[in-house]
């Protein structure tokens, strides 16, 4: 299978250079080429454990790589998570299920994506016998999950930038306590926004990136998307018959690539019902789908930081689909709000989505209520997630993180300690994290210095 940019201006690539390109040198995302149909393979998957799940789904797209190998990378991959389902879909109430994604080695979603990712780019450099540099940005999970994904590995190194001061404790931790010597957690001054946006300064210098062999774990990269997609297939697998053709999934989202993921597989014939985009303060998402306009604003920091997003990258890969596949016309989009912060769609097809927004005042009553009424305690993007919930229709709220990494907000709300080991063991550890002003040329030096 090949991949295409969705700015359509540079050449496609099989599956194994997509993902260590990471961002196409036009500026645009990878995409497959066509969607397969998986509507006749459903009935087979049903038996399938998730590793073998993944195998069976992801040989269509990485046709590139010997199917022995896929299937060790993808066992491999999974070893770490401490559930023996890896994402356990539990019941809450009558239409009502909680997917939990936070059963891996730092307690998030991304974990999926990211400890695949990285036997992905420890196998390239096997093979290609070169060394890769990797760099992401991340407003608190991303980072944690991709650091874990690479420590250690040989031949790589890895640079992730975050918002000084708004992640949380612990997920800063995640990042900067590791103690291994190829990883560089940098704490800029800005946002998330100021980071992402230097990040993509970084992969448009292709003399710089091309010089360092520069790989993205963002999920920008195609490969973070397709793994993604896997998690929603096995939860509409474990879903009662009767329900699937009724299931809208919930997903907390700020940069749209998790629940692109679960939309791209409804279109690989998956008949998934429809999904609630939950933002919190941090609105674009939300305001996009109620009203046809994508317009920046101001990040408000907030109890659910991950989501502390104003530019939602992966939504280009969105537009793609919505405009026919015409490049012309995603570069047309993506320029215009380049220039001026916003675009207004004509006729906006918002397809099977709908989405809902939760303040940081409401934040802790949904726990509260969550907690009260199921017995069930939910992080706070979670928490995003069981606002509006439809009652016609079957709901498979995500579960993001565990609330483990936010004990401030879980003790406010509820008075539980949310603790679990690997947090505690990384209070005792020294913070390791370089500060940088939020500025491309220093940022540019620092892996100039630091790179392999």
């Amino acid at each position: 299978m090949r991949y295409l940019s969705t700015r359509g201006q540079t050449p496609a690539l099989g599956f194994s250079d997509a993902v260590a390109t990471g961002l196409a040198p036009d500026g645009g995302l990878f995409l497959p080429e066509s969607l397969p149909d998986f509507g006749g393979d459903l009935a087979r998957f049903e038996s399938l454990d998730y590793a073998e799940l993944s195998c069976e789904f992801l040989r269509v797209f990485a046709t590139d790589i010997p199917a022995g190998t896929l299937r060790s990378l993808i066992a491999a991959s999974y070893t770490k998570f401490t559930d023996p389902a890896i994402a356990p879909l539990k019941p809450l109430g009558k239409n009502l299920y909680v997917l939990e994604l936070f059963h891996g080695p730092t307690l998030a979603f991304k974990d999926f994506a990211l400890q695949l990712l990285g036997n992905l780019y420890a196998h390239q450099c096997l093979v290609r016998r070169e060394t890769i540099n990797v760099l992401g940005a991340t407003s608190g999970d991303t980072g944690a999950a991709a650091i874990h994904g690479l420590i250690g590995r040989p031949g790589t190194a890895i640079f992730i930038l975050y918002p000084d001061g708004r992640v949380s404790p612990l997920q800063e931790r995640q990042m900067a306590c590791t103690g291994a010597d190829n990883v560089f957690a940098i704490a800029i001054d800005g946002t998330f926004d100021d980071a992402q946006a230097a990040l993509k300064e970084l992969f448009g210098d292709q003399e710089f990136r091309t010089r360092h062999r520069l790989s993205a774990v963002n999920s920008i990269n195609l490969a973070r998307v397709i793994a993604q997609c896997v998690y929603y297939l096995y939860a509409w697998l474990w879903l009662p018959a009767s329900e699937r053709g009724n299931v809208e999934f919930v997903v907390p989202t700020g940069n749209f690539g998790n629940v692109l993921a679960g939309w791209m597989l409804q279109k690989m014939g998956v008949p998934i019902r429809g999904f609630r985009v939950a933002t919190n303060q941090n609105d674009i998402l939300y305001r996009l789908f109620r009203t046809g306009e994508y317009r920046s604003g101001e990040v408000h920091p907030s109890l659910a930081p991950s989501m502390d997003i104003q530019v939602a990258s992966n939504f280009e890969r969105f537009i793609y689909f919505a405009v026919g596949r015409d490049p012309a016309r995603v570069r047309e989009v993506m320029q215009t709000f380049k220039t001026t912060g916003a675009y207004t769609f004509a006729n906006f097809n918002r397809d099977t989505f709908t989405a809902s927004r939760c303040t940081d005042a409401e934040i802790p009553g949904i726990i509260q209520r969550v907690h009260r009424e199921h017995g069930y305690v939910v992080d706070p993007h979670t928490a995003c997630g069981f606002k509006e919930l439809d009652p016609e229709r079957v709901s498979v709220v995500l579960a993001t993180a565990s609330p483990a990494k936010f004990p401030d907000t879980i003790r406010a709300a509820i008075g539980l300690e949310a603790t679990h080991p690997s947090l505690e063991a990384l209070k005792t550890k020294p913070v390791v994290k370089h500060v940088l002003k939020a500025d491309v040329a220093a940022i540019r030096a620092f892996i100039d210095r630091h790179r392999l």
